[in-house]
């Protein structure tokens, strides 16, 4: 059975009308993740660059002075940024095979196209952040852990996850090679990452204001709280409701954003 006729019998046979743009989503979704589960290079490369790059900060940072349990938050998020953007490169690579022409003129309405893409990235990018949320939990001496600040990281990593899904849909969605999305993501989504607080504070001046204006310094700060771990400068840290605030706010925007894209394109402007 194709991908369009999986699709299409999962909305079928779901008895509700209401149900059926619930199954397509979820379809979409599991596709998603055989996709990515087929692709051995993905699995590897998702799980080794966030350790190289945690070993590598860690180390050099270390002259700061700053507990190396403090850049374990900063690393996770960066998982989830490097897993959810590069899931959504399939938005382009649909588009090339025709597989996305054929959803949107499904009689399904357009956000459970959107809904299906942005769960699936989710689930892999927490299949991800959870695997070295483990690892760090394991080995990591420097982290006040508690139940509820644990259930409370992961809960705020699903909420980072989707929204960056959707930042990585949004920016997809207007393009046709991935060639120009990578070079987006380069200088784009990295700085953003970079300037999110994950391996340094917020500071004075205009760089402290870019960093507290990035949606993306609250979902750190979050985490950083959530797992027990110090800022260096407990002014600059917002509190937590805020962080969830920020960063739920944030991910509908993008879920809303991305809703809108699909349903204002017809068959043709994807042609």
């Amino acid at each position: 059975m194709s991908q369009t006729s999986t699709l299409t019998a999962a909305a079928s046979v779901v008895g509700p009308r209401a149900a059926r743009p619930v199954a397509a989503a979820l379809s979409l979704a599991w596709r998603e993740i055989v996709r990515f589960l087929r692709q051995r290079h993905r699995v590897f490369g998702a799980l080794v660059q966030p350790v190289i790059f945690w070993l590598l900060f860690g180390t050099g940072l270390g002259s700061l002075k700053l507990d190396y349990a403090y850049f374990f938050p900063g690393t996770l998020v960066m998982i989830l940024l490097f897993t959810a953007i590069f899931s959504t490169i399939s938005v382009i690579e649909d588009r090339r095979e025709g597989f996305l022409q054929s959803v949107l003129v499904a009689p399904l309405p357009s956000w459970s196209m959107v809904a299906g893409k942005l769960l699936g990235g989710t689930a892999l990018a927490m299949l991800q952040g959870l695997l070295f949320l483990v690892l760090g939990l394991l080995t990591l001496s420097g982290l006040g852990l508690t139940v509820a600040g644990v259930l409370g990281a992961i809960g705020l990593m699903t909420a980072i996850a989707l929204a960056l899904c959707g930042l990585g849909f949004l920016l997809a969605w207007s393009m046709n090679s991935s060639q120009g999305f990578h070079a987006v993501m380069m200088v784009f989504l990295m700085p953003m990452w970079l300037l999110s607080g994950a391996f340094f504070p917020a500071q004075e001046g205009w760089l402290g204001w870019v960093i507290r204006l990035n949606p993306l310094t609250y979902g750190v700060s979050g985490l950083r709280q959530l797992l027990g771990t110090t800022e260096p400068l407990a002014a600059a840290s917002p509190p937590l409701w805020v962080c969830w605030l920020v960063t739920v706010v944030f991910a509908a925007t993008m879920f809303a954003l991305c809703a809108l894209a699909a349903r204002r394109t017809t068959k043709g402007d994807l042609l």
